[in-house]
């Protein structure tokens, strides 16, 4: 379980989720879907953590582009998880978070990633990055992605 908790450390955004019956298959795992959805409650905190939602007024926004989900363990209730979210790269209009799934029973069950592209939904378009999201990610991540 050391290798888990050591894998944690570097994602700024941890979601701690408890694991729901209805969530599994049957007697056997969880759905594959419910890890695609653990993903989303990250990143869901991890948009709010740079304040992307702050610009909901402007017209500002974002767009799911890509998910990628890499099962590693089954995951089985009861159980516990922490999901991690990070900055992976950023680009011009979008940027890629990488997760990670960790059971408090099995250790790593998963990881992935998923590409966000901003979006101006005033004008129907993909746009840049806004300056103040660069500073906001700089901030939760403690780097310069610039």
């Amino acid at each position: 379980m050391t290798e888990a908790v050591q894998s944690l450390k570097d994602f700024p955004v941890q979601v701690k989720i408890t694991l729901a019956k209805e969530e599994m298959r049957g007697d056997s795992h969880v759905k594959n879907i419910c890890y695609i959805q653990y993903f989303e409650n990250a990143r869901i905190q991890y948009i709010q953590s740079i304040g992307l939602d702050e610009l909901k007024s402007a017209g500002i926004g974002q767009i799911l582009a890509q998910s990628v989900c890499n099962y590693r363990k089954p995951l089985v209730y009861p159980d516990q998880i922490t999901v991690g979210a990070k900055l992976k790269s950023l680009g011009k209009s979008s940027f890629v978070i990488e997760y990670i799934i960790v059971s408090d029973k099995i250790g790593i069950a998963a990881d992935g990633e998923e590409v966000i592209v901003i979006y101006d939904y005033n004008h129907s378009r993909k746009t840049e990055l806004p300056a103040i999201i660069k500073e906001g990610i700089e901030k939760l991540e403690g780097n310069n992605f610039r």
